[in-house]
């Protein structure tokens, strides 16, 4: 278990690696989904990559929760429930979803391995062993301004991302190998809209949580998802032309 002092050192670190590679995935496109190359190396089942890859930092939260002495305080447990809610869906029920029979590079499965169950463990903490001082009003601080506001955009960032996610598996009719442009939902507006809605997710979460380890996740998610947003839409563009894409953005409407 780690004290404080050490518990905000990682926080940092990790703030400085999120920055590292924000920059380099402007430079190199991990090899996943219609990016992956044999460069990449073994690769194993898509489906059965995302379990491995997101059960972890379900199962950490998970832990840290059922041995805390605040497991049923109110603040944490509805950030908590939330959370869970997400990689729930995220770990158990998204792999099965998918079409196709895609498969996913090992090592990028571990990359994600490794950055989940260090987040896990930054979130758990952050709400359980390290928590936010003004978390024992109890239910009186989800009433705060940033509580509601956190929550209610966490709830429109998960909405965005499932039907975001729904439009891209039903692009193309069994059978059909082409390729399609997504135009339904958030998809009128920027060319990933599934990367927006979970950006919007933890921007919430952390807004609601108001700590910095919570702040994290959402800077760690825009530097994985903003570099990688860029690269579909350069996809796009080659692939259907320039006018296709129209007045879309990347993920940002209406910006970026």
């Amino acid at each position: 278990m780690l004290d404080i002092q050490c518990f905000n050192g990682l926080i940092y670190a990790m703030l400085a690696m999120a920055v590292v590679v924000f920059i380099s995935l402007y430079f190199v496109t991990a090899g996943y989904g219609q990016f992956r190359t044999k460069q990449w190396g073994w690769s194993i089942n898509n489906k059965v990559a995302w379990v491995l890859m997101e059960i972890p930092v379900f199962l950490v939260m998970l832990v840290i929760w059922y041995f805390s002495p605040l497991k049923w305080d109110l603040p944490q447990l509805v950030l908590f429930g939330l959370f869970e809610l997400h990689y729930f869906q995220r770990s158990l029920v998204f792999p099965w979803l998918l079409k196709g029979q895609s498969r996913m590079p090992v090592v990028i499965m571990l990359m994600g391995v490794l950055f989940n169950v260090i987040n896990g463990y930054l979130q758990g903490g952050g709400l359980y062993l390290f928590p936010n001082p003004d978390f024992q009003e109890g239910a009186s601080y989800l009433l705060r301004w940033n509580a509601i506001a956190g929550i209610l955009l966490f709830i429109v960032g998960m909405a965005i991302n499932l039907h975001s996610d729904h439009v891209i598996r039903h692009l193309r009719k069994p059978g059909d190998t082409r390729h399609y442009l997504p135009q339904k939902g958030m998809y009128r507006y920027v060319t990933s809209a599934n990367y927006l809605g979970e950006i919007m997710e933890w921007v919430g979460f952390a807004l609601a949580a108001a700590t910095l380890a919570a702040w994290v996740f959402p800077i760690w998610t825009a530097a994985n998802l903003v570099p990688r947003a860029h690269a579909i839409y350069n996809r796009y563009k080659e692939e259907f032309g320039k006018e296709a894409l129209a007045d879309k953005k990347r993920i940002i409407p209406f910006l970026y």
